[in-house]
């Protein structure tokens, strides 16, 4: 195992996890304590279209992405809170729209059709230097926005009408959080996949909130496990020759259930 690590490409997927799991694990807590997983989805989804104009017009995929899911999560958030469509409507439209944007365009990209496996499962093992450098981007600047801004996000996760009385932007601060969560989504899609990557944003914050009931407690947990989830995840997918995207989830399902019998273990003592 030692060896292992002597490698380059184990190396940048070691380093991507760290700031993959730091960003997942803060935005991911704000996503589970405001309840709007369905949302996350349906942004993940829409990014695919993003994916596709990038290849279609020549660019790296990942920043077409970016723009793409940035602008999905907002329209999304404009269509539910400013019109008279259900937000699942919004949801749907967005999600349906951007998958076929994604087909569309790779379809039409000249040359031969691109594997779309790392993108739709992951590949945490193909990480490139400009991912590692994006996801450190996007974790310093996700911890100090919700460093400075800690009070105000809480109240917006628990109680927006309370948020609303003391005269809190509700409405930008809306915005800007569900930009980070679209930013978050496409830059783990290399780790887990479109398919996947809504599990690195709900499935260590729910398995730390079987013990911790606490903002900042969950997030430092949620941060931890999703951490050792996917360098688990990485052996796992190393040694059995098997999608590291899916080794990754496979293993946090696991923790999940371990943990989840443990505290049935203990309430029962």
């Amino acid at each position: 195992m030692i060896e292992l690590f002597g490698y380059n490409f184990f190396q940048n997927a070691l380093i991507a996890a760290i700031f993959t799991s730091i960003s997942c694990g803060i935005v991911g807590t704000y996503i589970v304590s405001k309840r709007i997983v369905f949302i996350s989805g349906g942004i993940t989804h829409a990014s695919f279209g993003g994916i596709g104009l990038g290849y279609f017009i020549g660019i790296n995929p990942v920043l077409s992405a970016i723009v793409f899911s940035i602008m999905s999560a907002l329209g999304i958030e404009y269509l539910s809170k400013k019109t008279e469509l259900r937000e699942d409507s919004a949801i749907a439209i967005m999600w349906s729209f951007g998958m076929a944007l994604g087909i569309i365009f790779i379809f039409l990209s000249p040359g031969y059709a691109p594997n779309l496996m790392n993108y739709l499962f992951g590949s945490i093992l193909t990480v490139s230097k400009l991912d590692i450098y994006l996801s450190l981007a996007l974790a310093l600047i996700v911890s100090a926005f919700f460093l400075l801004f800690f009070k105000t996000i809480l109240f917006i996760s628990f109680d927006e009408e309370y948020a609303r009385t003391r005269k809190v932007g509700v409405q930008l601060m809306n915005y800007i959080l569900i930009s980070f969560v679209a930013l978050t989504i496409v830059l783990s899609i290399k780790v887990a996949g479109i398919i996947l990557v809504i599990s690195l944003l709900t499935i260590p914050q729910v398995s730390a909130n079987l013990f911790f009931k606490d903002f900042k407690r969950i997030v430092f947990a949620s941060v931890i496990l999703g951490f050792l989830g996917s360098v688990g995840g990485l052996l796992l997918s190393y040694y059995l020759n098997i999608p590291s995207g899916a080794s990754i989830i496979f293993l946090l399902v696991v923790i999940f259930i371990s943990m989840r019998v443990l505290k049935l273990i203990i309430n029962r003592r």
